[in-house]
């Protein structure tokens, strides 16, 4: 572990940083199911393929999205991540400290690119072409009241382990983890000791199936799954659906949970495009609680910002600042509050 130690900050996140490279395209279509699941995106093999545009955004991905999240919402935020001493490097930096992301613990390697993703948009939704590059992940001290972990390399186990054994020794630290791609693929035994120590964990439904083979479990019965494997509290988002959660029951006997499913937030109008709506969801629950607030109306505030977010190109144009976000939840239909299920 290094020695350089933060400042105190409200919220920390760790995870890799990528500049995503936005290309429109219209000259495509998806194949689906005959219940609109496991779709692709098609586009003609061997032949040229017109795009109506491309879009650069600098300093996004998982964690730097939650970084720039709680940044907005008025938390002391900084960014946990690696950068290669390129262009692309550069612009990311400076994005982050725009978005008023301390950068202090940022590290940047000699000689090695930064992350940089491709992200086909096809309508309002996108697949993204991935690459992590292979950097040598070390953990600096964190002085921080909430760690936001999220997507890391595939050669990333030894920080899992000794990320671990450091909140192991610092109780205080609360942890929120959303699972990147690699770390569902590292499977629940290796990073069993970062589930046990998690306080909120965050996936989607078909996420949730893929980390306890569970293919056929509605997403009430996965939220107990996941919450087997030692997080506190657990959410499970399920798209334009909404969102389930459950957590200890407030004033219960130890074993007794509650169960909750959280509506979305009306869109105003279509959406321009998804990327980010899931990120928004899970790092604005986390900056909600800890900005004091409890879990229902944390849960209240993630899909507002999703609901931003996803009107805008990219995870953070749309990111709102708390007046906006209580303005937007002032002016909610009725019906719009976790209920019990």
């Amino acid at each position: 572990m290094e020695n350089n130690s933060s400042s105190s900050f409200d919220f920390i996140a760790l995870g890799d940083i990528t500049t995503d490279a936005f290309i429109r395209l219209k000259d495509a279509k998806t194949d689906c199911d005959v219940d609109h699941e496991n779709c692709q995106l098609c586009l003609r093999f061997g032949d040229k393929v017109p795009y109506e545009s491309v879009t650069i955004v600098p300093a996004v991905g998982n964690s730097p999205n939650a970084s720039v999240c709680a940044a907005r919402l008025g938390l002391k935020s900084a960014l946990v991540t690696n950068l290669g001493d390129d262009r692309n490097g550069d612009e990311a930096i400076k994005a982050l400290e725009k978005n008023g992301v301390s950068t202090k613990l940022v590290r940047r390697h000699q000689n090695q690119k930064t992350n940089y993703h491709y992200v086909l948009w096809y309508e309002d939704d996108r697949t993204i072409l991935i690459k992590h590059e292979d950097y040598d992940y070390t953990l600096p001290s964190l002085d921080t009241k909430w760690l936001y972990l999220s997507s890391l390399g595939e050669n990333s186990l030894a920080l899992h382990d000794t990320l671990a054994a450091y909140l192991a020794n610092n109780r205080e630290i609360k942890l929120a983890f959303q699972p990147g791609t690699f770390q569902m693929k590292l499977g629940i035994e290796k990073l069993k000791n970062i589930y046990a120590r998690t306080e909120i964990f965050f996936c989607n439904v078909e996420e949730a199936k893929r980390i306890t083979g569970q293919n056929q479990a509605s997403p009430e019965s996965l939220l107990g799954y996941i919450r087997q494997l030692g997080p506190k509290i657990v959410v499970i988002t399920d798209g334009k659906n909404g969102a389930y959660a459950c957590a200890p029951a407030v004033g219960g006997a130890s074993p007794s949970t509650a169960h909750f499913f959280m509506p979305p937030y009306p869109d105003p109008k279509p959406p321009l495009e998804r990327t980010g709506a899931g990120d928004s969801f899970a790092s604005t629950v986390v900056c909600a609680l800890a900005l004091g607030e409890p879990l229902e109306k944390a849960l209240a505030w993630g899909p507002i910002n999703s609901m931003s977010v996803v009107q805008q190109i990219g995870a953070q144009a749309g990111l709102l600042t708390r007046p906006e976000l209580e303005k937007f939840l002032a002016d909610a239909p009725l019906d719009y509050a976790p209920r019990k299920i």
